[in-house]
């Protein structure tokens, strides 16, 4: 099953586009999975191997912040309908609600001159001073503004920093026992460098390495047995596993929640079977990243790369990424609901 998604990650790594894969299939109650190629290429050539944790990016959004603001809303402590000038009062917008924040409708967009030379507490205030822009609920629009204002909204009500929440809310209930936000350097796949030295174990993201512990949008490190983890949680495949959100909110998850259908749900972004355009989940990770999970079939397909690893510009990742995906969808076992 699934022999030509899995010819193209082998592909990943002999056409030279990452040094090395870690990939996960979910077939049921199935679990398929393979670790190739290498963890770096310099400043000398290592080995991949299993269990190694990766620098998750963007998979920080919808495994931890979004977990801990479900929870909070099936808690009654929170509602989506909520406006963020209640929790952030330095956001001078009324308009703006949490669900624009989850769809990346919110139009809410800007420029910081010298961004990544600011302290964290002038980065935040600059980024609460971002405009509506004129995209507001028609266009969505993915950026990390909207989950930053999410950690600090839930910095807000738990009156702690944010990634001290997802540790107590989301990775140790669900024992994701490789995940972290402060990771051992020896036991992580590098990115690249920044100021001529290798990172390894410190967060890629700029906005993120400034931000430290109070940044909602990135710094998760975690290994694929994680991620496998969470997929199958999320799955309803883990009836050990505590409830962290209920089944019945994940599953509304699969479908837009946006106002002009614009295939996003709540922090995770939408793709349809070619076969019948029944709905899965997805989301990705600048450093090369990625998850897609269908609900109705029970599949699933975990992607860890260091595409940024040895040069951060890597847009042919990007168009094979979406091969990837796009043959993952085609190779679904549609029969497993007699063709329906």
């Amino acid at each position: 099953m699934y022999a030509q998604t899995q010819q193209l990650l082998a592909n990943l790594v002999s056409d030279k586009i990452v040094p090395g894969v870690s990939y996960a299939i979910l077939n049921q109650s199935e679990v398929l999975t393979d670790v190739f190629g290498w963890r770096e290429v310099m400043p000398e050539r290592q080995k991949l191997i299993p269990g190694l944790q990766y620098d998750l990016a963007s998979l920080t959004k919808v495994i931890g912040t979004a977990t801990v603001i479900f929870q909070l809303v099936e808690q009654g402590k929170l509602s989506l309908a909520d406006p963020v000038q209640k929790y952030l009062p330095e956001f001078t917008d009324p308009r703006v609600q949490v669900w624009h924040l989850l769809t990346h409708t919110s139009g809410i967009a800007g420029y910081i001159p010298h961004r990544d030379d600011l302290s964290a507490a002038a980065l935040k205030a600059a980024l609460l001073k971002f405009p509506v822009t004129e995209t507001f609920e028609h266009e969505m629009i993915y950026t990390d503004v909207g989950f930053l204002y999410l950690g600090w909204i839930i910095e807000q009500i738990y009156q702690l920093p944010v990634q001290q929440v997802i540790s107590q809310q989301v990775l140790r209930p669900l024992q994701l026992r490789g995940a972290t936000f402060t990771p051992a350097p020896a036991n992580c796949v590098p990115t690249n460098r920044r100021d001529g030295t290798l990172l390894q174990g410190t967060v890629h993201d700029p906005k993120a390495h400034t931000l430290g512990e109070h940044c909602g949008s990135a710094g998760l490190f975690a290994t694929l047995a994680d991620l496998v983890q969470f997929s199958q949680w999320y799955l309803g495949q883990r009836p050990d596993l505590p409830a962290v959100i209920s089944p019945e909110f994940i599953h509304e998850l699969f479908a837009d929640r946006t106002r002009h259908q614009l295939q996003r749900s709540l922090s995770w972004a939408l793709k349809f079977a070619p076969q019948d355009q029944h709905s899965l989940i997805f989301h990705s990770g600048y450093t090369g990243t990625f998850m897609l999970l269908d609900e109705q079939l029970q599949q699933g397909l975990v992607v860890l790369t260091n595409r940024v690893h040895p040069v951060e510009k890597n847009d042919l990742f990007l168009e094979k990424r979406h091969e990837i995906v796009q043959q993952f969808m085609r190779e679904l076992p549609i029969s497993l609901v007699g063709g329906k």
